[in-house]
C-alpha cells in the first residue's frame, strides 16, 4: 500500500468513527466524534493537496511546477481553527450541562414527548405505512386525524396570540401597569 492509500483508509475510519460517536446521546462522545470528523477533514485536505513541493515563495530560478499549492495549506489552517472554536463551544455546553444537571446525556424534551403522544415505545420512531407519501391514498380516518391535528394546532396558536395581547398594558421589567409619563 502506498502512503496515500493509508491516509485514505485512516480518513475513512476517522469519518466513520466520528459519525458513529456523534449519533450517541452522551455529549462527551458527541464532542469526541466532532473532533474525529474535524481531523478526518484535515486529512482529506492534506490528501487533496497532492505531492510535496517547495514553499510557495516566488523565485525566478525555480520552475513553477516545483512549488506546492498554497490553497490547501490555507484551507487546512482554516479547518483547524474552525474545529478548535466549535470544540471549545461544545466543551462549554458540556460543562454547563454538567454543572446544572450533573448529567452528560441529552434528555428528551417533555414537550416533544407530549407531542409524540402514546405512539410506540419511548425513544422509538413511530411506524409509518409504506404507502404514506404526499401523493399516496389516505383513508378517511387519516384525513380526519390530520384535520383535527391542524385545528388543535390553530387553536393553540390563537391562544398564544391572545395571551401575548393581554400583556400590552404592562411594563415588562416591573410587571406593573404602565404609568403615563408627565
Amino acid at each position: 500500500m502506498s502512503a496515500s492509500l493509508v491516509l485514505v483508509a485512516i480518513m475513512a475510519i476517522m469519518y466513520a468513527s466520528g459519525v458513529y460517536l456523534m449519533l450517541e446521546r452522551s455529549m462527551t462522545r458527541v464532542l469526541v466524534g466532532f473532533m474525529l470528523v474535524g481531523n478526518a477533514t484535515n486529512v482529506l485536505i492534506l490528501i487533496m493537496a497532492g505531492r510535496r513541493g517547495l514553499a510557495p515563495f516566488y523565485d525566478e530560478s525555480i520552475s513553477p511546477d516545483e512549488y506546492s499549492d498554497p490553497l490547501p495549506q490555507a484551507l487546512l489552517l482554516t479547518a483547524i481553527v474552525i474545529t478548535f472554536g466549535a470544540s471549545a463551544f461544545l466543551m462549554a455546553l458540556i460543562y454547563r450541562s454538567w454543572k446544572l444537571a450533573n448529567v452528560d446525556a441529552v434528555q428528551d424534551d417533555a414537550e416533544d414527548l407530549a407531542l409524540r403522544g402514546g405512539r410506540g415505545v419511548q425513544g422509538e420512531e413511530p411506524l409509518v405505512p409504506d404507502d404514506d407519501t404526499e401523493f399516496g391514498p389516505y383513508s378517511s380516518s387519516e384525513l380526519a386525524a390530520a384535520r383535527q391535528h391542524r385545528d388543535t394546532q390553530t387553536d393553540l396558536e390563537d391562544a398564544q396570540d391572545a395571551s401575548a395581547d393581554d400583556d400590552d398594558d404592562r411594563d415588562f421589567r416591573t410587571r406593573s401597569p404602565r404609568r403615563p409619563r408627565p
